[in-house]
């Protein structure tokens, strides 16, 4: 899922009136990135008490997009959009309560506004909602609701929750272990580009955890999920380094380069 969906910046199907072709015709220059033409319809739109486009003025205050940063102008906006109810407001609202962007820093405001916005489908506060869920910090440790959550994130295609389910089923949290779950998960998460997933798929395939063991493939994922930014990927690295021939580290390393495969090898 990109930022731009995150935010709500990308344009939705909606119904032909003129207030729906204003709010297309923003989505279309914010994708250009004329943010400047997009904010000349959003502003008189939000003003007017449209809650989306409160929200999109909102992000672009939050990110400066278009507009100079400014998180205490984003949480005015942002909260209005929430408070009228629309699940992305609500859900932004809730990122600037948890970093403490514009307002005090308040993660029971932010869990609260996460479920809101989950309740109502929105895909990456689902997710949110599931990782503060699981975490257990931030709010209290549930897995079943986490895992519920991760779930409905997943079933809309949010590559994270994915590779959270798979950590529930390597780790038994609230459900039986089960390394061939935990792999399937990694592995849808993999190909979405998930970059810990990758890590795990790849620590998957070097221990055989799940799957048959396949060093070449481990390094390869593992080399995809490093590049990926995924701390998880290092501990594993040297390991399978230390199983291959050089050429079978280059094949590893011209796999890792090339379109991610289609199945599980």
């Amino acid at each position: 899922m990109s930022w731009r969906d995150r935010l709500g910046l990308r344009r939705k199907a909606a119904p032909e009136t003129p207030m729906a072709a204003r709010m297309a015709e923003a989505y279309d220059a914010s994708a250009r990135g004329d943010y400047e033409t997009a904010l000349s319809i959003w502003g008189p739109l939000a003003h007017d008490g449209v809650p989306r486009a409160q929200n999109n003025i909102g992000a672009c205050f939050a990110e400066g997009l278009g507009v100079e940063r400014d998180p205490a102008l984003a949480m005015k906006w942002l909260a209005l959009s929430a408070a009228a109810g629309d699940p992305v407001g609500q859900r932004n609202t809730a990122a600037l309560y948890f970093k403490g962007e514009g307002v005090a820093q308040d993660y029971a405001r932010a869990a609260e506004l996460y479920r809101s916005a989950a309740e109502q489908g929105d895909g990456p506060a689902q997710d949110m909602l599931s990782w503060m869920l699981l975490e257990g910090e931030v709010a209290p440790f549930d897995a079943v609701e986490a895992r519920r959550w991760a779930e409905a994130a997943a079933a809309q295609g949010v590559a994270t929750s994915m590779t959270r389910l798979g950590m529930i089923f390597h780790n038994a949290l609230g459900v039986e272990r089960d390394p061939q779950k935990a792999v399937a998960w990694w592995h849808k998460a993999a190909l979405l580009g998930d970059a810990d997933g990758q890590a795990m798929l790849g620590a998957a395939l070097h221990l055989g955890a799940g799957v048959d063991r396949n060093p070449i493939e481990a390094l390869a994922w593992l080399l995809r999920g490093r590049a990926g930014g995924s701390a998880l990927a290092d501990p594993f690295m040297g390991q399978v380094r230390a199983q291959l021939t050089p050429e079978q580290i280059t094949e590893a390393e011209r796999q890792a380069a090339e379109l991610l495969p289609r199945t599980l090898p």
